[in-house]
């Protein structure tokens, strides 16, 4: 299956006292990638929306609608401390489960693309989103545009280590 692979640029805010992005500016670098690959870019001014960068930018953020999403859960793994750069580093995405109101994202935070060997991995990760009614509040099904976007995506979960597992 194919990943997507999200340039994100570092900020020099991100970094902590250590020199390394802050384990909290990691979940906005998760947060960025997925709002890039999964939302639609806004319509202009003219009440046209540009080309989606990505064929899974299927989500409507924009004011007043319909649908929108509900981050239930984020677990993540760090893996070696990322320190600051000028080049973007890569979130490697995929869907590692499908329902009917949610899906779980996956990520792999890198330095280059996942195929050229020399890429490092700095964190993996998952968040579980759930599509709900913006009026109400309650959960709302997954539609067929948005499952047809994200078929080719789903492959096995990212493995995050537990403690105690080796």
């Amino acid at each position: 299956m194919a990943r997507l692979e999200v340039p994100v640029q570092l900020r020099w805010s991100d970094m902590d006292a250590y020199a390394h992005v802050n384990n909290v500016e990691m979940l906005r670098l998760l947060e960025e990638a997925r709002i890039e690959a999964f939302w639609q870019h806004p319509a202009g001014d003219d009440g046209t929306r540009p080309a989606p960068a990505w064929p899974s930018a299927v989500l409507d953020a924009g004011p007043g609608t319909l649908v929108s999403t509900f981050v239930a859960h984020q677990e993540i793994q760090y893996v070696r401390p990322l320190g600051y750069r000028r080049a973007p580093v890569v979130v490697e995405m995929w869907i590692g489960h499908l329902g009917g109101a949610s899906l779980d994202v996956c990520y792999q935070v890198r330095d280059l693309p996942a195929a050229d060997p020399a890429s490092v991995v700095y964190a993996r990760a998952v968040t579980t989103l759930v599509l709900v009614d913006s009026r109400t509040g309650t959960p709302t099904r997954l539609d067929a545009v948005a499952r047809a976007a994200w078929e080719p995506l789903l492959e096995e979960p990212v493995t995050i280590r537990r403690r105690g597992t080796r």
